[in-house]
């Protein structure tokens, strides 16, 4: 009799840890398919945000482009890109001073003077030989500006 009752205990155990591990088999799967959902739905979202950030670089890009090419333009027309650059420089400057609203047009210069004078040499390379000024020549014209201590 104890052998019988041994026996329908371990029965009632093992089927009792079967269940268990069958339930929470189950349930694993079924987090792991929500889980999988979730990833994918993220996962899509970031590629639709990844590409609509590229078209919208790509956008700005070709508009700044094509600002600097009018600007060219009409910078190549002697009286007319005169005023052009003036009104470009002042627009320029405003622009400025709205992030330094206490700077003055000497403290523009030299942020500009000293900005030009980093990107100058990749500015005369784009220039055929025939037309580029030396560069000792135009860095002689940049402002004098004292250093930040």
């Amino acid at each position: 009799m104890r052998r019988l009752l041994r026996a329908l205990r371990s029965t009632v155990m093992l089927l009792w840890l079967c269940a268990v591990l069958a339930v929470s088999a189950l349930a694993l799967g079924i987090q792991a398919l929500t889980l999988s959902a979730q990833v994918a739905s993220v996962t899509a979202g970031a590629t639709a945000a990844a590409v609509k950030h590229r078209k919208e670089l790509a956008k700005a890009v070709a508009r700044t482009k094509a600002k600097a090419r009018l600007q060219r333009a009409l910078v190549a027309v002697p009286i007319v890109g005169t005023g052009a650059a003036v009104a470009f420089e002042a627009q320029d400057f405003h622009d400025w001073q709205v992030d330094n609203p206490n700077g003055t047009f000497a403290d523009y210069s030299c942020e500009v003077a000293a900005l030009s004078a980093e990107v100058l040499d990749e500015v005369l390379q784009d220039l055929p030989d025939a037309m580029r000024p030396s560069r000792d020549l135009l860095l002689r014209q940049l402002p004098e500006c004292e250093k930040p201590a």
